[in-house]
């Protein structure tokens, strides 16, 4: 009786921390302009949203959810990274092979970088080297620049076609190539790739995170429709869990253990960590058909993903339909 007891409890208190964790709609957020779309970014000391679009950056204050700027004239935004120490933001501007420096407060430009390479597209900010690393998808290869001269410095051959990349703030770059569906290493400091590790059965690997704690890196991947636990000393995978089709983006919240892969299809799976090695598919969240990239602000724990609406059969964006989507927890 007792025994019973205990299971039935165990059973409800599981049951009450999973839907604890569900996640639901909370607004959407209607921005200015027509166009493609690709990577979110979060400034937590600003409190700012970055959104890509087109040309331009919209930008988003966190605390009000409101639309506060737009960083424009550019050619082909992929991407934004966050330099807090020197105040200064970085797009990658794919169309103009160039990565552009910007003032995180009055998001006012400062320069325009040209890199010598061919479509700037993934960038981030690496704490350890101070430097900003964008990830050239024509050139295979990844374009140093210096965040307080700004001016490249050096350039990193990368093997294949880069993809998402983070840092662990402690020397090492982890970069995903969706061609060769591999993960390189890359030595922040020297500028070498010092590890390439096969990903299968992930092909096709676009985001990554990264559990610093634990030493796991989540790749998410196109081709088997996936996400992959990757033990980051090793590179041994260790599980593929099944996600949406078309993923693009993939997150991690270190406090409440729980991943979040946006994909195309109209949904996000969300994954629960239950220790270093083991994981289960806790939601598959209902989301908007293209809303494929995303990021998290681990101070709320929402979930912010961009998306616009288009004409039937076409990549096209219909006109006025560009939005952020917010989801936060039940």
């Amino acid at each position: 009786m007792k025994k019973t007891f205990l299971t039935i409890l165990c059973g409800s208190f599981v049951a009450l921390s999973l839907h604890a964790q569900t996640y639901v709609l909370d607004k959407s957020i209607s921005l200015p302009g027509d166009g493609g779309y690709d990577y979110l970014s979060i400034d937590n000391v600003n409190h700012r949203l970055y959104v890509s679009h087109s040309k331009t950056v919209n930008v988003i204050d966190l605390q009000t959810e409101q639309p506060v700027g737009v960083i424009a004239d550019m050619k082909g935004v992929h991407g934004i990274a966050i330099d807090n120490k020197a105040n200064r933001g970085f797009i990658s501007d794919g169309g103009a092979n160039a990565v552009v420096a910007f003032d995180l407060k009055t998001l006012k430009t400062i320069a325009t970088i040209p890199v010598d390479a061919k479509g700037p597209d993934a960038i981030m900010y690496d704490p350890f080297s101070d430097r900003v690393f964008s990830f050239n998808g024509e050139s295979n290869n990844s374009s140093v620049v210096d965040p307080n001269t700004l001016k490249q410095v050096g350039t990193v051959d990368l093997g294949g076609g880069p993809e998402f990349a983070v840092a662990d703030g402690k020397g090492l770059i982890y970069n995903n190539l969706e061609d060769k569906s591999s993960l390189n290493i890359i030595d922040s400091k020297t500028l070498k790739v010092i590890k390439n590790y096969p990903l299968a059965p992930c092909g096709g690997p676009t985001g990554l995170a990264l559990d610093k704690v634990n030493h796991r890196l989540f790749t998410v991947c196109r081709e088997n429709k996936g996400m992959s636990i990757v033990d980051a000393n090793s590179g041994k995978v260790i599980a593929t869990l099944p996600i949406g089709a078309g993923v693009d983006a993939v997150a991690y919240d270190p406090e409440t253990k729980l991943i979040f892969c946006s994909c195309g299809d109209g949904t996000t799976t969300i994954i629960k960590q239950q220790s270093a090695n083991e994981y289960s598919v806790v939601q598959t969240l209902k989301t908007p058909i293209r809303a494929r990239t995303l990021t998290l602000d681990t101070k709320t724990h929402k979930i912010y993903l961009s998306v616009a609406e288009f004409e039937p059969g076409t990549r096209k964006a219909l006109p006025n339909t560009f939005k952020v989507v917010v989801y936060k927890q039940q």
